[in-house]
C-alpha cells in the first residue's frame, strides 16, 4: 500500500493550486488534483500528479471525486486543500441575483459539499487537515467586489465554526487569507464582469471602464503582489505543524489591512477603504 500522505488539491489548473500540487508532490505527498477542463489534466499528469475533473457547481462530480480517490487510497485521506474559486466583479446594485448565486455555488456551497464528504473519513482515522484558501477580502472588504467579498465572508464564518466543532477530533482546520498573488485571477475576473454586468446601463459606467483597464493590465498592478510560493509556505505549515494556526494572512497589503481594521474607528477605516480601488 502507498504510504505517502494523501491530499486533494482543488483548482489546480493554474496559479496557487497548480504550484501547491507540484510542490506537495515534490515533498513526498500523494496529490489528487482537480481541474474543471479536461485539457488542463495533461500538464499535471506529466509531473506525476493524479488528476480528476471536478466542478464545485456540479455535485455529482464532487461525489465521484471522493469515491475515486478513496478507492485509490483504500479509504484513507490525510488532507484537503479547498482552493478553486473565482471573483465576480461588479457593484452590488448591478449584480443579477443569479450571478451572485453562482458565485456562492462555486466559492462556498461546493466547498461545503466536498468538505462534508471528507470529514467522516478523517473522523474514522482520528486525524486530518482541512485548509480553506479564503482571501483578505473575507476580512477586509473592497469596493466593486461585493459578490466575492460576501462569498469569502461566509466561508470565514463557516470555517471558524467548523474549526471549533471539530476540536478534539484530531482534525485540524485552517484558513489562508492571501492578499494580491500573481495568478490568472484577474483574467478570469475580466471575463466574469464582461459576461455578467450591464456596463453600458449603470450609474457606475465610468468606474467600470477604469476597472476594466486595471483587469486588462493597462494600469499599474497591485503593490505587494507575491508569487504562489508565498501561499505554499503557509500551506505547508498548516498541513504539517503539530499546532497549525487558525489563520494565515499572506502579503504585506493583507497584513496592513487587518492591522488598520483592528486599530482604527470603523467610520475612518471604511472611508479609507472607500478611497481605494
Amino acid at each position: 500500500m502507498d504510504q505517502r500522505p494523501s491530499i486533494i488539491v482543488t483548482g489546480a489548473s493554474s496559479g496557487i493550486g497548480a504550484h501547491a500540487a507540484r510542490a506537495l508532490k515534490a515533498e513526498g505527498w500523494r496529490v489528487f488534483a482537480t481541474v474543471r477542463r479536461d485539457q488542463d489534466r495533461a500538464p499535471l499528469e506529466s509531473d506525476g500528479i493524479e488528476t480528476f475533473l471536478m466542478d464545485y457547481t456540479d455535485t455529482p462530480s464532487i461525489h465521484a471525486l471522493i469515491e475515486a480517490v478513496l478507492e485509490r487510497t483504500d479509504g484513507r485521506l490525510d488532507a484537503l486543500y479547498n482552493n478553486g474559486a473565482y471573483g465576480q466583479p461588479g457593484a452590488v446594485e448591478d449584480l443579477p441575483t443569479d450571478v451572485l448565486r453562482l458565485q456562492f455555488e462555486t466559492n462556498f456551497f461546493g466547498w461545503h459539499e466536498l468538505t462534508r464528504r471528507v470529514i467522516p473519513v478523517m473522523r474514522a482515522q482520528g486525524r486530518g487537515r482541512i485548509v480553506n484558501c479564503s482571501s483578505i477580502l473575507g476580512l477586509v472588504p473592497y469596493k466593486w467586489r461585493g459578490a466575492y467579498n460576501a462569498s469569502k465572508y461566509a466561508l470565514e464564518g463557516l470555517t471558524v465554526t467548523m474549526m471549533m466543532e471539530l476540536k478534539g477530533s484530531g482534525i485540524h482546520v485552517s484558513l489562508i487569507e492571501p492578499g494580491p498573488i500573481a495568478s490568472n485571477f484577474m483574467a478570469n475576473a475580466l471575463k466574469a464582469v464582461e459576461a455578467n454586468i450591464d456596463i453600458e446601463n449603470t450609474a457606475h459606467r465610468q468606474e467600470y471602464q477604469r476597472q476594466l483597464k486595471r483587469l486588462r493590465g493597462e494600469l499599474s498592478g497591485a503593490r505587494g503582489k507575491l508569487g504562489p510560493e508565498a501561499v505554499y509556505e503557509v500551506l505547508r505549515h498548516a498541513l504539517t505543524s503539530p499546532s497549525p494556526k487558525p489563520h494565515y494572512i499572506v502579503t504585506k497589503p493583507a497584513k496592513r489591512g487587518v492591522l488598520l481594521k483592528r486599530l482604527l474607528p470603523s467610520g475612518l477605516f471604511y472611508r479609507i477603504l472607500g478611497s481605494l480601488g
